[in-house]
């Protein structure tokens, strides 16, 4: 198990003039961000959250105090210690487990790295940048992706874009 940190979320942008920031959330819904208080190490401190009722969040941090500071922290990752997180299940994941993780076929062929894990509704889905740049996209299923570890994800060929 890795103990880089965890990304629940990312800042979007400003929301009004007050300080509050948009946030993309990476989790299970605005809920997950609840119970933490500090963020990035305790740099960002969290002191209000509501459900922007979009998909997303905003949210204000002790350390900014109007727009303009709000602006800066755009593309902000919001990130937690893993041992912050509740113990996962059999089966479950987080997504930056598999980031950056070698891709390689079942005959060890290289294939390239993952350098996004996305859901848009009907299941994960790995996105694989390969050597010369290009990069395609794959569903995370048992079909597609027989296997992952700490150091590899394991692609089926049919798979590859």
């Amino acid at each position: 198990m890795s103990d880089k940190p965890v990304t629940l979320a990312a800042v979007t942008g400003a929301h009004g003039v007050t300080g509050e920031v948009r946030l993309k959330l990476l989790g299970e819904g605005y809920e997950a961000l609840k119970p933490h208080k500090s963020f990035n190490e305790g740099s960002l401190t969290l002191t209000k959250l509501r459900s922007d009722n979009k998909g997303g969040a905003i949210a204000r941090f002790a350390e900014v105090a109007d727009r303009t500071a709000a602006e800066q922290l755009r593309g902000t990752a919001l990130a937690v210690s893993r041992e912050d997180l509740p113990a996962l299940d059999e089966g479950e994941f987080y997504f930056s487990d598999l980031l950056d993780l070698a891709v390689i076929t079942d005959t060890g062929e290289a294939v390239g790295r993952v350098c996004a894990v996305e859901n848009f509704g009907a299941t994960d889905i790995v996105e694989i940048e390969k050597p010369d740049g290009k990069k395609f996209m794959a569903p995370l299923t048992a079909q597609a992706v027989p296997r992952w570890d700490a150091s590899q994800l394991v692609i089926n060929p049919d798979f590859i874009g």
